[in-house]
């Protein structure tokens, strides 16, 4: 089963995002904010990032270059 971290602060994207995962065999995992993504990245290392670019207190930028700059989440693909 594939764990997939969503990023979004929009509850109703968020929720239909984890809704569809998991619906189709994944385990979603989510965060309403970039900080709360990299920390759930950190301690989850999930195996795909999807990641809103527009977020508050880190935007999807940030996020993606916070986690290929990290030797522990580099490998972990990003959608954005």
């Amino acid at each position: 089963m594939y764990r997939i971290l969503v990023i979004e602060d929009n509850p109703a994207s968020r929720s239909l995002m984890a809704y569809l995962l998991t619906a189709f065999g994944c385990s979603a995992l989510t965060a309403n904010n970039g900080e709360k993504g990299i920390e759930k990245a950190r301690q989850e290392k999930p195996d795909l990032i999807l990641c809103d670019i527009q977020l508050p207190k880190l935007n999807g930028y940030e996020v993606c270059r916070l986690v290929k700059s990290d030797k522990e989440l580099r490998q972990i693909p990003i959608i954005a």
